[in-house]
């Protein structure tokens, strides 16, 4: 049962980028509570300290969007990081610096997470586990002499393939990559040494 739990929290976890909501709903929390500290810790009091409250307060439910609904994390990080970045201004230096930080750190997170990154890297490698091989080209059994490999018996002749670019040739030029007036290139023949 326990096992379970832990599964399924860990399941949960990697299911959403945490980390950065984590860390926006700390700065947030942060930036919000700060201005309720003593005067001699405030820098800013007052009708003043109205925006470290709502802009801690839209942190923290930025970072909780990110939890529950990760296909909007990346708004919910560019806006996280906007608004820390705001608080430094706005709202005693950004929680001292440390609400700043966190937010950005926070809000890059957000917006970085992939979902299911690790098995997208690994799966394109190699054959897929219980997949079965395509079959090697070769003369097929029943296949005419002198047929091409991987050609039906009684099949007529194949066209030739598109010929392939090796690697690292030029690519000739499409129609859309020149810029719009130039003159086409004139083709250039061989000079014979002299």
């Amino acid at each position: 049962m326990l096992l379970s739990r832990r599964q399924r929290w860990r399941r949960w976890r990697r299911s959403r980028p945490f980390w950065g909501g984590l860390l926006a709903i700390l700065a947030g929390a942060w930036i919000c509570v700060l201005p309720l500290a003593p005067l001699k810790i405030m820098l800013q009091q007052g009708v003043a300290g109205i925006p470290s409250v709502l802009m801690g307060i839209v942190m923290v439910v930025l970072g909780l969007t990110a939890w529950f609904s990760p296909p909007q994390r990346s708004l919910a990080g560019v806006l996280t990081t906007l608004i820390a970045t705001a608080a430094l201004v706005l709202s005693n230096l950004g929680g001292f610096l440390i609400g700043t930080l966190l937010g950005i750190l926070g809000g890059g997170l957000m917006f970085a997470w992939q979902p299911y990154a690790a098995q997208r890297a690994g799966g394109g490698t190699g054959p897929q586990p219980g997949a079965q091989a395509e079959p090697e080209p070769g003369p097929q059994p029943g296949a005419e002499p002198g047929a091409k490999p991987g050609t039906a018996p009684g099949a007529g002749p194949q066209p030739a393939p598109d010929p392939v670019t090796p690697r690292g040739a030029p690519l000739p030029p499409t129609p859309h990559s020149a810029p719009p007036g130039a003159q086409p290139r004139a083709a250039r023949t061989p000079r014979s040494p002299s």
